[in-house]
């Protein structure tokens, strides 16, 4: 298995995948590593992400895990693991997760400083990274994600920056700042946080590229819910084509199942030796 440590020396593309076949397509495309995604996972379970409607996580903790696990089992590539917020406020709740993640197999996963209502105080988010990084031990990569510039402008880019550098002081491997997505203020997230950087692309309406985000000095590119929210999409688009017109062009899209069973076949197989 490629050592995800090492792939933070350079840039990858690290997109996210929500169940065992997504992560088994997005392997067989030759990404070096996958993520996770909680939103992803949510949904195909039928269920709102953490931020709706009241900030609560909707996914139980033991399903989210379930759900991971078979993921990493799926796939002969690193995986990183979407870890929320920690599932838990103190700093003992965020080493339990992370120990839990080991366990289940992941290379590596973000913690977030955000609630799902409020950031977390600046003194007690650091705590919780210094206690992700006492439970992770040497070759878990650790993101800290923080999401200061997801909240409608309230919170300053320099805020987050200084949180971040203050997150690659307490242990964290990866700096994670969702919602930048102009290249200007990439170039200055790159430039002023002293560590790797993790860009989410897919998000809103922005049309950053891949090119676009590493020439900004970015480390790692990842998508977050966008290949799920797409494939959601795709699935509304059929069904309106089918009940109002009664034709099946997006069929034409479709993998053939006896490519996708020789696919799952070879996978199977590796995971068996």
């Amino acid at each position: 298995m490629t050592d995800f440590r090492e792939l933070h020396n350079g840039s990858f593309v690290m997109p996210n995948a929500w169940d065992a076949g997504s992560a088994v397509v997005l392997a067989e495309a030759g990404f070096p590593a996958l993520a996770t995604t909680s939103a992803g996972i949510a949904f195909s379970l039928g269920a709102g992400d953490h931020t709706v409607p009241d900030g609560a996580p909707t996914v139980p903790i033991d399903v989210m895990f379930e759900r991971i696990h078979q993921i990493t089992q799926a796939v002969g590539v690193p995986v990183n693991g979407d870890l929320e917020d920690g599932y838990g406020a103190s700093p003992d709740d965020v080493a339990r997760t992370i120990r839990r993640a080991r366990d289940a197999g992941l290379a590596g996963g973000n913690i977030e400083d955000y609630d799902g209502r409020a950031l977390y105080e600046e003194r007690l988010s650091v705590e919780r990274i210094v206690a992700a990084r006492e439970a992770a031990g040497p070759d878990f990569v650790l993101t800290a994600r923080t999401d200061g510039q997801l909240l409608d402008g309230t919170v300053p880019l320099a805020d987050s920056i200084r949180r971040a550098n203050l997150f690659r002081e307490a242990g964290a491997d990866c700096l994670y700042l969702p919602g930048v997505n102009d290249v200007e203020q990439l170039r200055t997230l790159a430039a002023e946080i002293d560590g790797p950087l993790n860009v989410v692309l897919g998000l809103g309406s922005s049309k950053l590229t891949v090119a676009d985000v590493v020439g900004a000095g970015v480390t790692r590119i990842s998508l977050g819910g966008s290949i799920a929210r797409s494939a959601l999409g795709f699935v509304r688009r059929a069904a309106e084509e089918l009940r109002e017109h009664g034709t099946m062009t997006f069929a034409e899209q479709q993998i053939p199942q006896g490519e996708l069973n020789q696919l799952f076949a070879r996978y199977a197989a590796r995971r068996s030796h």
